[in-house]
């Protein structure tokens, strides 16, 4: 399948999907940076100085903004895992009319809203980094290897985005289980918590998520200065591109049978 060839068509839509968002709203597509940046401000006033929330034996526990940047920074990766995978479901069943269309290539519907999901997620990080100069803390060269480590996370979406979209064409309950799944991953993620703060004995289940050493080395690289986990990344790279090459393979071989259904 050629992806590469619809590059045009996948972006136009992901442009057309962005600005019918804020289509109609006063600040329109400020908006994707207002709303990380007043969720960044709540959540460092109500851990920071509220609850005074510190991490022990965790970075610098001295650091007020500590827990609300790890947070934030959790945060960042699920909001972008949840906002994909909770609407692939129903990508095919809310565009029925470019099934009827012979030539119109239905497995760039996945990718129109990662493309979406991507922006907003940039948007967040650039959030981020503007917090943490104003707050005076430095911004280490590591943070160059954040797209190294976000590409395979990349890779691993789109691949359930297919599978998803595919098999909720033919069992629709499949939307509500992938809620409920969604709300489940949000604690069993270290959103709350770094998996540093959690025992030996259960911190390795903690990592049979695919969301945990994502956050975990997103972290590292753009708040703690640290380089990547190579040979962790390496095999997140293999089997998010197994996942990915599964997931297609499977939306090619189902798409005969989505007019029928449908």
């Amino acid at each position: 399948m050629d992806l590469w060839g619809y590059r045009q068509l996948a972006l136009q839509m992901i442009k057309r999907e962005i600005a019918s968002r804020y289509r109609g709203s006063f600040l329109g597509l400020l908006w994707s940076f207002v709303t990380p940046l007043l969720m960044l401000s709540v959540y460092t006033f109500v851990f920071s100085v509220v609850f005074k929330v510190r991490l022990v034996n965790v970075g610098n526990s001295d650091n007020k903004f500590e827990f609300a940047l790890l947070l934030f920074a959790g945060l960042i990766i699920f909001n972008f895992f949840s906002e994909c995978i909770s609407r692939a479901p129903g990508l095919i069943l809310a565009n029925v009319n470019y099934v009827k269309k012979v030539i119109f290539p239905l497995e760039i519907l996945p990718l129109v809203t990662l493309g979406a999901a991507i922006f907003h997620m940039s948007i967040s990080f650039l959030v981020l980094l503007i917090f943490l100069v104003a707050i005076g803390q430095a911004i280490t060269w590591t943070v160059i290897w954040l797209p190294v480590v976000i590409a395979p996370f990349l890779l691993l979406t789109i691949g359930l985005a297919w599978l998803l979209a595919s098999t909720g064409v033919f069992v629709r309950d499949i939307g509500q289980f992938i809620s409920l799944f969604l709300t489940m991953l949000l604690f069993m993620s270290p959103i709350f918590y770094p998996a540093s703060a959690l025992p030996e004995s259960v911190r390795s289940y903690l990592f049979l998520n695919p969301l945990t050493f994502i956050i975990e080395q997103t972290r590292a690289v753009v708040l703690n200065g640290m380089s990547p986990d190579w040979v962790g990344l390496a095999i997140y790279y293999v089997i998010a591109l197994f996942v990915a090459w599964t997931g297609l393979f499977w939306f090619e071989k189902t798409r005969k049978g989505f007019a029928d259904v449908l």
